[in-house]
């Protein structure tokens, strides 16, 4: 099963540098990235070129005008270039462990979405590494480290993986933990609900928003992540949330109303 990841990125190449560092050393290569770019300058391009030349899968870009934030509109043409028939969404400023595509495949069955988890990665960690320029890897003493500076809020779930069974599945939506910087779905599924709903512009909500969508409309159940697919997310000033609430309304009002 060819799977494809969604590699969200806008404007920060440095970050997507050490993203795609992480994607490259995956224990499981049976994989392809669309990066799906809401915008981004002229520098991106350029950097995605070089990672293109010489990487162990295959690389596409797909990039849109930045209107604004206009993730799930970008999303959707990513849904719709991707070869695999299983798709893990990931984003830009997020550092993938070495078994993340083999835990995300491992996860993967039948009438399931999957909503992975993250850790946080302070300020000063961040700009270290972004001025490194080099992922240097998950070795246990620089995590224990890390962690013992508070330079991440977690990191028992890097060291433990925890089985698929039972206890990951929800029995019914529930709206927190919703991540969609990692996650995954059939993209069968993803095509039957029209993808992403490209009304909601503007940071907030998309991801919580297709959760709901496939869960009413497939009967899809939806799976933990956490114990298995965390990956590090980079620290960055909050964006524009202008239209944050608006989202959430809009998301709210679909639950109300049964989809």
């Amino acid at each position: 099963m060819l799977i494809t990841v969604l590699l969200a990125t806008y404007n920060w190449p440095q970050a997507l540098s050490l993203s795609l560092q992480s994607l490259r050393t995956q224990t499981d290569l049976d994989f392809e990235i669309v990066i799906v770019d809401d915008g981004s300058s002229e520098e991106t391009r350029r950097n995605i070129s070089e990672f293109q030349k010489d990487f162990p899968v295959p690389i596409h870009h797909i990039w849109q005008e930045d209107l604004g934030f206009r993730k799930g509109r970008i999303l959707n043409q990513g849904i719709a270039k991707a070869q695999g028939d299983y798709l893990v969404f990931l984003d830009g400023d997020c550092i993938a462990q070495p078994d993340f595509i083999a835990q995300h495949r491992h996860l993967a069955a039948p009438k399931h979405l999957v909503t992975g988890s993250r850790i946080l990665c302070d300020q000063k960690l961040t700009n270290t590494l972004i001025a490194t320029g080099q992922w240097q890897g998950w070795s246990i003493l620089r995590v224990l480290q890390w962690r013992l500076h508070r330079k991440i809020n977690k990191c028992l779930p890097i060291f433990i993986k925890v089985p698929d069974n039972l206890w990951r599945v929800y029995t019914k939506f529930v709206w927190r933990r919703i991540k969609g910087c990692n996650m995954a779905c059939w993209k069968s599924d993803a095509l039957a609900i029209g993808g992403f709903d490209e009304q909601l512009v503007g940071w907030g909500h998309e991801d919580a928003d297709f959760v709901f969508r496939l869960q009413k409309h497939r009967n899809i159940f939806r799976k933990s992540g956490a114990f298995a697919t965390e990956i590090l997310h980079l620290w960055h000033p909050q964006g524009d949330r202008a239209q944050a609430e608006n989202n959430a309304a809009v998301v709210r009002a679909k639950i109300l109303a049964k989809g």
